[in-house]
């Protein structure tokens, strides 16, 4: 019996995510293709659970295998690491399922002389994997980083800014998969199902994204607290408003006024024309650029948004492999925001966003730019930043989306 569709194209994911370097939802588009929506739905969990759990994985597969997993033939690892999230954190996959397309896998890589050895740990991992994963400690941040599958500096980032009990949480939440919501697109005619959100009049909980809606750019993809980072601009129709790192669009076409969009990579540039044409935000212009160093025309704006580069550290959820390559971006942060207030008219306003947690991307590069701040926690009490109420922050464990940090300043 060879493995099944689903299960080989996880393999080949975790593969060219950690032996190639690839992002783990484009391997998954390559992978995937040619699956029915339920196979790819199978193909996606496993993947991208994998990724995420990989270091308690590897700790499990050692403890229990004898052999260290950089010693391992990548099939091999890959169809080991796949099987592994199968027994320690999936309900209702037979063991002996798990156990027994995992072998496969090693057979059709045609690694014969290794089927025998799998098969031997699989078997380990089955009588004992989950009950090792489960009973480690998570008292301290190296502990829970390695329980919950984190590094070892986001734990410890997490516990310096909201202590032990705040960063469990997050490490628990961001480890589920995360909410799917749309934005309502209202250029668009139409209305489509999902739940509203009291708080944000456009944001949509739905089962699963509907194809024809997204293609005729009637609904977004966009998480509420992204969509909450957008809604802060609070541009309104005869303004100018620079967006000043917009791709691919989700924001950029949230905004009212006369919106530049400035992107600097060829590629992402044309993706975010096609976004704006899709979704019919004719107000939307893009530019091709450095944000860092605009055309001399750009200037005098009534409102900016810089949704900066961060460490991500907000939707580690959606993006399983995110959590092994980010890092902190503070200097180019502060920069963009520098960069974004020179271009604004007297009294103007910025909005910077981040899709972080991370006081060091959040309230430092705020207080190293020196710009007043509004008060953004009183015109959003539910998304109030716990310690700095002026700015908002959205938390998984607490509020069930993205964390996104998002402050509104003002301009001399």
């Amino acid at each position: 019996m060879s493995a099944s569709a689903a299960r080989r194209a996880a393999q080949q994911v975790l593969l060219r995510v950690f032996e190639e370097g690839a992002y783990a939802d484009r391997a998954l588009t390559g992978a995937a293709a040619a699956l029915d929506r339920r196979d790819r739905a199978l193909a996606q969990q496993l993947a991208y659970g994998t990724v995420q759990r990989v270091r308690a994985l590897d700790h499990g597969i050692e403890a229990l295998g004898g052999r260290s997993v950089t010693r391992l033939d990548p099939p091999v690892r890959a169809a080991l690491r796949l099987a592994g999230y199968q027994l320690a954190y999936m309900d209702g996959i037979p063991a002996r399922a798990a156990v027994h397309e995992s072998v496969e896998l090693v057979r059709e890589a045609h690694l014969e002389r290794a089927v025998g050895f799998a098969n031997a740990v699989l078997r380990r991992l089955a009588g004992g994997l989950r009950a090792l994963l489960e009973g480690l400690p998570e008292g301290t941040p190296a502990e829970a980083g390695l329980r919950h599958s984190y590094p070892d500096w986001v734990a410890e980032t997490w516990w310096r800014d909201w202590g032990g009990a705040e960063a469990l949480g997050l490490m628990r939440a961001q480890n589920e998969p995360p909410e799917t919501v749309v934005r309502w697109n209202r250029r668009r005619p139409g209305r489509p199902g999902g739940t509203p959100d009291p708080d944000l009049p456009d944001a949509l909980r739905v089962d699963r994204v509907e194809p024809a809606e997204l293609e005729s750019g009637l609904v977004w993809p966009q998480s509420r607290g992204s969509q909450l980072a957008g809604l802060a601009v609070a541009s309104r129709p005869g303004e100018r408003v620079l967006d000043l790192c917009a791709a691919p669009g989700g924001k950029a076409t949230q905004l009212a006024g006369e919106v530049t969009a400035v992107e600097i990579h060829e590629g992402r540039a044309r993706e975010l024309e096609a976004n704006v044409a899709v979704l019919g935000a004719t107000n939307v212009r893009v530019v091709r650029a450095d944000a860092l160093q605009l055309p001399a025309e750009l200037r005098g704006f009534d409102r900016a948004l810089v949704d900066a580069p961060c460490s991500g550290l907000g939707v580690l959820a959606a993006r399983p492999d995110l959590r092994w390559r980010a890092r902190p971006l503070p200097e180019l942060q502060l920069a963009l925001v520098r960069a974004a207030a020179e271009r604004l008219r007297p009294g103007g306003t910025l909005v910077y966003s981040v899709c972080t947690l991370n006081s060091d991307e959040n309230e430092a590069v705020v207080s190293a730019a020196g710009l007043e701040v509004d008060d953004l926690g009183a015109e959003w009490p539910r998304f109030r930043h716990p310690r700095r109420p002026e700015f908002l922050l959205t938390l998984p464990h607490r509020h069930g989306t993205s964390g996104f940090f998002v402050a509104r300043l003002r301009a001399p």
